[in-house]
């Protein structure tokens, strides 16, 4: 009689999985070792609206690394370049937002991408990213905030210490409100953040061409003169008998800047588990992107090449200047006789580094939280507010804004550098992970009879495009420092690659202190904590009239 009712509940759960879409070899994981079914323990709600989504996707893809590093890499690489080289790691960035993007909209869950990783390729990596990407952002909250006091300086020249401290103590402290207020505050913040970039780099790149095309006020025509003058490609100046080799050098200089620039276009999955209806709104996002790419950054640069010489006299003098000043755009505006945009362009500027700030605590946070619901982090930490808040996760990551105020001592400037390498090859280790677990994924998926055309997000050209973001990331892993070979120094040195030794450790550590195996495919847990559509979807309400129906298309 038992054995009679086991065999009927049995049929009854395959019944119940069919009619879900699971297939009847689909592995469901309920030892707690894995923290996968954590229902009970994730308190956040879904308050980030399709709006927020959207222009959180855009806000990701334009940032001070457009705006002002720019003018570093048409100095070092020359126009054609600086534009290989953000095309490049263009591609890059969206093959890995790609790969994110479709277990994403599988898994609309906390922990994200991390814990992807120790859900479908082994723990131990999942513990390992989720600690590189936690304090990679926790330490880039108080460089953009460093960034966003610098370009205030604009304004007040020669500023005394005083003043110094008191922009970086405001800074720090509406940064860590909007994020404690809660994720509709944080929402509305980059919404509005998000329209001022969009308005501004539409503007600049409007502006440049009436500027290239000779409708400026001194009327000069430049059209494409400096790319024949002083020429397309620079030298980088290490392989001074070897022209060729010099010029591939600079490509390969700009590469490592221009991946700063794209990092952090991975917020909107980040914000997976807060997001109304994600699936649709994260697909909608991802799918966008790459036009926002094209248009924002490759037309940016190719724009920029255009306005100013790579070897113009004031990109030179004002190398390492982090306000608008050191805009290519500015300089290319000020050289027209157009006197009161470069204060605009500071301006809003300054809310895209603010912007960058409030989004990194936001990420580091949202990771720190699902690393602790996994158990791979203090407990504590998964305290939410009645409103959905972690709030303790908030909170410790809060603490890393402290970290600015290490900018008032002139000898902190080598830790600071030492902050941004760690960044950014932090952010190539995420990417990296990000397509491998992609492929790992999609290898289990098709093992264990998943159709993958039926999620929310699919891309054709998967797996391709996570091999080719793989290959590439690590290859920005290796070559991240690689000026540093012709000139050794240890402490350049151990500034470019620390972060290689520092992923070794967590990975191993973990790996043998809990004893973790890759999983198989047919191992892999596709199914358990995971919402199904029909608990996190609701109804589209198509548009009532030609606004709405506007508003559809851009949001």
């Amino acid at each position: 009689m038992e054995n009679e009712k086991a065999d009927l509940q049995k049929h009854e759960q395959e019944n119940d999985s069919l009619e879900k879409g699971i297939p009847p070899d689909a592995v469901q994981n309920s030892n707690p070792e894995y923290h996968f079914d954590v229902h009970d323990l994730d308190r956040v709600q879904r308050r980030l609206k399709q709006r927020h989504v959207q222009m959180i996707a855009i806000a990701g893809t334009i940032g001070t690394g457009l705006f002002l590093g720019s003018g570093g890499a048409l100095s070092t690489a020359g126009p054609l370049g600086a534009l290989l080289a953000y095309a490049l790691v263009g591609t890059v960035a969206y093959s890995s937002l790609c790969a994110v993007g479709e277990m994403s909209t599988w898994a609309p869950i906390s922990g994200t991408f991390p814990h992807f990783a120790a859900r479908w390729v082994d723990p131990a990596l999942g513990f390992a990213t989720g600690w590189n990407y936690f304090y990679t952002n926790a330490i880039s909250t108080p460089v953009e905030i460093t960034a966003a006091v610098i370009l205030l300086t604009f304004w007040d020249k020669d500023a005394p210490t005083s003043h110094i401290t008191a922009y970086t103590l405001v800074i720090c402290i509406l940064v860590c409100l909007i994020n404690i207020f809660g994720v509709r505050y944080f929402g509305e913040s980059e919404f509005i953040f998000a329209i001022i970039k969009l308005v501004l780099i539409i503007g600049l790149l409007l502006t440049g061409l009436i500027i290239d095309l000779g409708g400026g006020p001194n009327k000069d025509r430049i059209g494409f003169r400096f790319w024949k003058n002083p020429g397309a490609v620079a030298r980088l100046g290490l392989e001074p008998n070897h022209i060729g080799w010099d010029r591939f050098l600079a490509i390969l200089g700009v590469l490592v800047q221009a991946a700063f620039s794209f990092q952090g276009m991975e917020l909107v999955v980040i914000a997976a588990s807060e997001t109304e209806s994600p699936r649709r709104n994260i697909a909608k996002a991802v799918r966008r992107v790459f036009w926002r790419i094209l248009v924002f950054y490759i037309l940016g640069i190719l724009m920029i090449g255009m306005l100013v010489a790579y070897n113009d006299t004031e990109l030179l003098q004002l190398a390492g200047v982090d306000t608008a000043a050191s805009s290519p755009f500015v300089i290319a505006i000020n050289r027209a006789g157009i006197k009161v945009l470069p204060h605009i362009v500071n301006a809003a500027i300054f809310t895209s580094a603010f912007s960058a700030g409030n989004s990194f605590l936001f990420c580091s946070s949202r990771v720190l939280y699902g690393l602790a619901l996994r158990g791979q982090a203090p407990k504590f930490l998964t305290y939410c507010t009645k409103k959905g808040l972690p709030l303790f996760a908030v909170l410790v990551s809060s603490a890393f804004t402290l970290l600015s105020f290490m900018s008032v001592s002139a000898g902190a400037d080598r830790v600071f550098t030492w902050f941004v390498n760690l960044s950014t090859t932090g952010g190539f280790t995420s990417w990296f992970v990000m397509n491998v677990t992609y492929l790992r994924f999609r290898k289990g998926m098709l093992v264990q009879g998943f159709d993958l055309k039926k999620n929310s997000y699919h891309n054709r050209f998967q797996p391709y495009i996570s091999y080719w973001g793989a290959g590439w990331t690590l290859f920005f892993i290796l070559i991240n420092g690689f000026q540093v070979f012709w000139s050794f120094n240890a402490s350049d040195f151990f500034t470019a690659y620390v972060n290689i030794p520092i992923f070794v450790v967590l990975y191993l550590g973990f790996k043998f202190t809990k004893r973790t195996s890759f999983w198989k495919p047919r191992e892999m847990d596709f199914v358990t904590g995971i919402p199904t559509p029909e608990e996190t979807e609701e109804p589209e309400e198509p548009p009532k009239n030609f606004g709405e129906r506007i508003a559809n298309i851009v949001f």
